[in-house]
C-alpha cells in the first residue's frame, strides 16, 4: 500500500466531485488538477533577531509537515550588496 498525501486524497475524494458539479464538467479531465502549493511567510523583524527565523521554520514545519526552507528574498540580498559596497567606500 503506498502513501498518499492527506490534501491529493481529500481533493481526489471529495473537492473534485465538488467542482464537477459545481460547474457542469461533462468529462473528468475538465476538473483543473493540483501541480503546486507554496506556503511563504514574510519575517520582517528577522534582521535584527535570528530567533524569529527559527520559530517561524517550526511553525510552518508544523503547519505544513514538512521541513521547511528558510531563504533571503533577492531584494534584501540586492539592499545588502549595497550596504556593504557603501561601507566600503566610507572606509
Amino acid at each position: 500500500m503506498a502513501y498518499v498525501p492527506r490534501l491529493k486524497e481529500e481533493y481526489t475524494g471529495r473537492i473534485k466531485a465538488a467542482l464537477t458539479e459545481e460547474f457542469g464538467y461533462k468529462n473528468v479531465m475538465q476538473v483543473p488538477k493540483l501541480q503546486k502549493i507554496v506556503i511563504s511567510k514574510g519575517v520582517g523583524a528577522a534582521v535584527t533577531d535570528k530567533k524569529l527565523i527559527e520559530y517561524a521554520v517550526d511553525e510552518l514545519t508544523k503547519i505544513t509537515g514538512q521541513k521547511a526552507i528558510s531563504t533571503i528574498s533577492k531584494r534584501m540580498l540586492h539592499l545588502l550588496s549595497c550596504v556593504k559596497e557603501c561601507l566600503l567606500v566610507l572606509k
